[in-house]
């Protein structure tokens, strides 16, 4: 069979594509230990009340040491669940202190859900039955909008809350808006 100069040089660049590609996948995968988010926890989506973390009292903003912060927040059907305040109202704006290290936990009962806190590095997928965790410094200071960055559903639009980051320690309470 007989090739044109042409038809040998695409075929030589393709191959040589796919195996580049390839070399940076199991470099990424096998030697920096690259893997993805929800890789190691799992929850019950239909019990996720039975995980400490995720009981209604823990649920949002919680203090762990001087500044090193988790928020615990299930998503659900148009809706971050950041628990609520001495009034019984739901939380939908949080509060906490510049040069915080925070540990993000979310899950959903429901459909895949993103977490994206517009501005910082925040940005995960939720899906049902993993536990999705991701510890940050916020080391800006500013109001960052949390969005919902996944198709969730018709309400998918109102599925939002806020995340202001504060110069003083003043902001280690969670407020309700």
């Amino acid at each position: 069979m007989h090739l044109h100069k042409y038809e040998k040089v695409w075929l030589i660049f393709g191959s040589g594509s796919l195996v580049l590609f390839l070399l940076i996948l199991g470099f990424g995968a096998f030697y920096l230990g690259t893997h993805p988010q929800s890789h190691g926890a799992t929850i019950d989506p239909e019990n996720i009340e039975a995980n400490e973390a995720f009981q209604r009292e823990n649920l949002g903003l919680t203090q762990v040491d001087d500044d090193r912060y988790i928020v615990n927040v299930v998503a659900s059907a148009f809706n971050y669940d950041l628990g609520s305040d001495e009034e019984g109202n739901p939380v939908s704006h949080i509060e906490i202190p510049k040069g915080s290290t925070v540990l993000f936990q979310v899950v959903t009962t429901d459909v895949i859900h993103g977490f994206n806190v517009a501005g910082t590095n925040v940005n995960m997928m939720v899906e049902p039955g993993y536990i999705s965790s991701l510890e940050v410094e916020l080391n800006q200071t500013g109001e960052f909008t949390l969005v919902c960055n996944e198709y969730c559903g018709v309400g998918h639009h109102n599925m939002f809350a806020t995340v202001e980051v504060v110069d003083d320690e003043s902001g280690n309470e969670t407020a309700a808006e």
